[in-house]
């Protein structure tokens, strides 16, 4: 029997910088690849740079091993949702899912939710709407990448 747990994690410890940074690597080179455009702002992450980033994040683990993150910051009662991934080998198992309704139903003091990602990425895009996200916004933010805005207010 597998053993799933969520919980916050430090990112500014050096070990848990570097297991998050592995899999947001991972992850987002799906992404990548799924929207062509190789210049995602997260696979230009560094350690140095999630230590300094500012945002609240947890972890989904199974069996010890970290496979999802979610990290946010809160700012005049707008929970912004800035990373939502999984191993590419837990896809599909609901890891996402659980991430963000532990977060939309554990953090206090929010009237919406916002999030971003990437008009090519339908796979998200699903996501977002059939957790009640509503899209705001359309936005080229770079030559090739359009980025649609979504809200919620849970």
């Amino acid at each position: 029997m597998m053993i799933y747990s969520i919980k916050n994690i430090d990112i500014t410890t050096e070990q848990v910088a570097n297991a998050v940074l592995e899999l947001q690597l991972t992850a987002y080179a799906v992404e990548a690849q799924l929207i062509n455009f190789s210049a995602l702002p997260p696979l230009q992450d560094t350690v140095p740079t999630l230590q300094r980033c500012g945002e609240t994040f947890y972890g989904y683990e199974i069996d010890g091993v970290l496979s999802g993150v979610i990290s946010y910051k809160k700012e005049a009662g707008v929970l912004d949702i800035h990373r939502l991934f999984v191993h590419p080998q837990q896809f599909k198992k609901g890891i996402a899912g659980r991430l963000l309704q532990f977060v939309l139903t554990h953090e206090q003091n929010f009237h919406t939710a916002i999030v971003a990602t990437a008009a090519k990425n339908s796979p998200a895009i699903h996501f977002y709407l059939r957790h009640g996200f509503v899209e705001t916004t359309r936005r080229e933010v770079a030559e090739g990448l359009e980025i649609v805005q979504f809200h919620i207010q849970p």
